[in-house]
């Protein structure tokens, strides 16, 4: 049976919007959702693909915590074949042995103007880089992204659309996850 990702945006960051894992197991089981699992604490939801789109999923996640929360919780929901196409199109191999320094920022969709980041000069930011592939924005920062000016900038690009980043570790746990 086919699977489907749910990725939640900025829960249990900080103390704000605070989500437990069970709570999250719990809801997503109220949704009928089947075969659930909750990676970590922060918002990674698989399950036996429910047979909608992702983008309805997406839809009634975010409305159901909305109602049972009163979290507003951007909610973005990839299948497996996606999550595993993301993976396979990493641009940065090279960054897999220190998983920590890659991340990949999930988007709602394409977005239609890239201007901010296109208006960047990769040279400014050394080592460090990006790479926008259709609805994913991969940054690589080999020292750090606590540390990565790069990465500040990045996040602060408006592109219009609904994002929310996983480092390396957590994207290739869900696939694993997606997979077993």
């Amino acid at each position: 049976m086919s699977r489907q990702i749910a990725l939640l945006r900025g829960i249990n960051v900080g103390g704000h919007n605070s989500f437990p894992k069970a709570k999250q197991l719990e809801l997503a089981e109220s949704l009928g959702f089947q075969d659930v699992s909750v990676l970590l604490q922060t918002g990674n939801i698989v399950f036996a693909d429910p047979g909608t789109p992702p983008s309805e999923t997406a839809r009634v996640l975010h409305d159901r915590i909305a109602d049972e929360l009163g979290l507003t919780v951007p909610v973005i929901v990839r299948t497996r074949d996606e999550l595993a196409a993301a993976v396979a199109a990493n641009p940065f191999p090279q960054a897999v042995p220190e998983p920590k320094s890659l991340h990949v920022t999930f988007l709602s969709a394409v977005p239609a103007d890239t201007s901010r980041l296109d208006a960047l000069d990769p040279a400014a930011f050394a080592p460090d880089q990006y790479r926008l592939i259709g609805r994913e924005l991969y940054l690589w920062c080999p020292g750090g992204i606590g540390r990565s000016k790069l990465a500040e900038v990045v996040g602060r690009a408006r592109l219009g659309v609904t994002a929310t980043a996983r480092n390396w570790n957590t994207v290739s746990k869900l696939l694993a996850l997606a997979d077993a």
